[in-house]
């Protein structure tokens, strides 16, 4: 009975630990075999969300602070250990019953290599021009792109020597792929950073009806550098060009209809259009039909960005002309254009 009470007090016990050890995984919104790499992805992505400079919502600066802490042990290699093993209990015995926790402020500065003033030097913006379907620009759309940047390496983070003869091979990358950047700081004196070039797959979501030329932001995901934050990848979208599809001008769409003469324009005719959601829209004309001829079929045009309703759809209609005309349609163009009812023609004393 004691044996199996003692059992119970462990299992308990344990999936406490383990139940703690999970807490500060869940606040980088990370999972517990998360690698180096991650930990920092993650707490870059956080940290910028929560600051308290950019995020004015209520709980924003709490949730920073939070970040921070479990960047600090996720971070240490040795801390993170005890953590897992024994949670913030086995830190603080560890620590001699009291945690020292990082300035955040600093800690965030420190990541992101902000000067001593305190203002974050950003490193300059990449702006990207990308054609996509008009299609995914009407209905709303997730877009695979690959960008080539450069990054530091996950393992050295950039960090060098004050001379060339203190360069070595980094553990991190193998040395493959390695650039060595040399910036000159004062006279006889130069920072280096290890930084290599990594292919990045990024997915643009493209809302509904997006305008033409829109931007969308990606921060802090361009070329990294020890001497700067990561700055911007600004895409900016446009439709793509494709002859015989549909036309844009901001929230109106147009398109043109190829019909003939004979028995479509100049009898009328219905025909169905398939937009570019693939719903059907209707045409149909019950009298003459101009070459030329503009019909405006409301609320079928582009989704109104950010608001409800639609543009209008413009079809311009383009009449095609036969190479020539049988008798019969002779006697219907006649009859059409000039109310004359022609007999059927019978061959002249000529044609005998």
């Amino acid at each position: 009975m004691i044996g199996s009470t003692l059992l119970l007090l462990s299992s308990i016990l344990l999936l406490a630990v383990l139940v703690n050890a999970a807490d500060l995984y869940k606040v980088l919104d990370i999972d517990r075999s998360a690698s180096d790499k991650d930990v920092r992805a993650a707490y870059k992505r956080l940290s910028r969300k929560y600051h308290p400079d950019k995020n004015k919502e209520e709980g924003a600066e709490e949730k920073f602070v939070e970040v921070a802490h479990a960047y600090e042990i996720l971070s240490d290699t040795q801390k993170r250990q005890i953590y897992d093993r024994h949670g913030e209990e086995g830190l603080k015995a560890h620590e001699g019953g009291q945690q020292h926790h990082a300035n955040p402020f600093d800690m965030f500065q420190s990541f992101f290599g902000a000067p001593p003033s305190g203002q974050v030097r950003k490193g300059p913006t990449s702006l990207m021009e990308m054609e996509i379907n008009l299609s995914d620009m009407y209905t709303g759309a997730s877009v695979e792109f690959m960008v080539k940047k450069r990054i530091l390496c996950d393992h050295c983070r950039g960090s060098g020597a004050a001379s060339s003869s203190d360069i070595h091979t980094c553990t991190g990358c193998n040395g493959q792929g390695v650039k060595i950047v040399r910036q000159q700081i004062f006279p006889g004196m130069f920072s280096q950073a290890q930084v290599s070039y990594h292919t990045q797959r990024y997915t643009l979501e493209v809302p509904v009806g997006t305008p033409e030329g829109h931007e969308i932001v990606f921060e802090g995901e361009a070329d990294e550098s020890p001497d700067w934050e990561a700055g911007d990848i600004v895409i900016r979208v446009r439709s793509k060009k494709d002859s015989g599809a549909f036309r844009r001008k901001e929230r109106a769409l147009y398109w043109k209809e190829t019909i003939s003469v004979d028995e479509q324009a100049l009898l009328g005719f219905e025909r169905n259009l398939t937009h570019l959601d693939g719903h059907i829209v209707h045409l149909k004309r019950e009298s003459v039909t101009q070459p030329g001829y503009v019909q405006t079929i409301k609320e079928e045009g582009m989704p109104i960005y950010e608001e409800s309703g639609r543009g209008d759809l413009f079809v311009e209609y383009n009449v095609v002309l036969p190479k020539s005309l049988s008798p019969q349609m002779r006697k219907r163009v006649a009859e059409a254009f000039r109310g004359e009812h022609i007999e059927s023609e019978k061959p002249g004393k000529d044609e005998l």
